[in-house]
């Protein structure tokens, strides 16, 4: 009797579970139904910018790419001899300038690297607000480091007397490298703005700074005279 209770109590939960099965597909089946332009559209939108990702990153951005860098050859070859305002807009024949490859070419990395050569261009043309504004815009990556192009937006800004702006930068350079070229170079530099704007102990820091962990630099040799000076300052 038990058994049986028990059995029928058992077969009533089946079936409650089955017919809730069965709301919840109908109910899936019904929502389906209504929207189902929306849902069509929605897959339509996911495969569409999936599609189009793929074509412009293998069809468009990657062909991009490899003709920046080939257009951008007579350009480095000016700015490598010095001839900043060539490289900036007429290399020569028909091979665009880095303006122009900025401005036909700006999403590509060869885009991006001509925004490191126009920045440093105007800085040894003496345009320095034109070369702030590339070398911000530039995004560093490879052999080109952060440090570098930091240093560069520090020397332009000193070159327009913006000195608050130039330590900000050369403070940047010199956290940012690691090299015994780079590093000790921008620290020196950030010290001796901060003697010239009458921060000896900020700039003394630095200096032992240089003498603690690049002793070996071009800095480092002659460092203990730059430390003597800026104590002589407190």
């Amino acid at each position: 009797m038990a058994k049986r209770k028990q059995q029928k109590v058992k077969k009533q939960k089946d079936d409650e579970l089955l017919i809730d099965i069965v709301d919840a597909q109908e109910q899936a089946k019904d929502y389906v139904e209504r929207n189902q332009i929306r849902i069509l559209v929605g897959l339509l939108a996911f495969v569409t910018i999936v599609g189009g990702y793929f074509v412009y990153q293998n069809l468009i951005k990657g062909p991009q790419e490899i003709e920046a860098t080939q257009l951008m050859h007579k350009a480095e070859f000016r700015f490598r001899t010095d001839s900043f305002a060539l490289a900036l807009t007429n290399p020569g024949g028909e091979s665009p300038g880095f303006l122009d490859i900025i401005d036909q070419y700006g999403g590509t990395k060869a885009g991006n690297m001509a925004k490191y050569y126009a920045g440093a261009s105007y800085l040894n043309l003496g345009q320095y607000q034109n070369a702030i504004d590339y070398l911000k815009d530039f995004s560093p990556r490879g052999s080109v480091t952060p440090a570098t192009a930091n240093g560069m937006i520090g020397d332009a800004h000193a070159e327009l007397n913006q000195l608050d702006e130039a330590l900000t930068y050369y403070k940047k350079a010199a956290s940012s490298a690691k090299d015994e070229f780079t590093a000790p170079y921008f620290m020196m530099k950030a010290g001796m703005l901060m003697e010239r704007q009458g921060d000896a102990s900020g700039a003394k820091g630095f200096y032992e700074t240089i003498k603690n962990q690049y002793p070996n630099s071009v800095q480092g040799k002659d460092i203990d005279r730059y430390i003597a000076r800026a104590g002589s300052k407190n």
